[in-house]
């Protein structure tokens, strides 16, 4: 598979990470199909594919690809995302 794919996936994963802290937080008793779907894309799926893709965009920068097809932007958004899952996991979950 192409690394775009897989970055383009933990970025939507790291938009449900947020959608699901949020929906966490405002409706904490809340339990329906769709909340459950996003939970476990948000805090599972996301912090399993996120650290993943952001070890290959390192390897692939320090490597010989320079050179990749997606933005810089969607990098630096995941690199944030990931940021703020690691501070979500060990500061901020009750």
């Amino acid at each position: 598979m192409r690394f775009s794919f897989f970055n383009k996936l933990a970025f939507f994963c790291n938009l449900f990470f947020v959608a699901s802290v949020v929906l966490h937080r405002l409706l904490p008793g809340y339990n329906t199909a769709l909340t459950g779907t996003v939970f476990i894309i948000g805090y599972f799926l996301a912090l399993l594919v996120n650290p993943v893709v952001q070890v290959w965009a390192l390897l692939l920068l320090a490597g010989r690809r320079r050179h990749l097809v997606l933005p810089v932007w969607v990098w630096i958004a995941n690199f944030v995302f990931l940021l703020l899952q690691l501070l979500y996991i060990f500061y901020l979950n009750d």
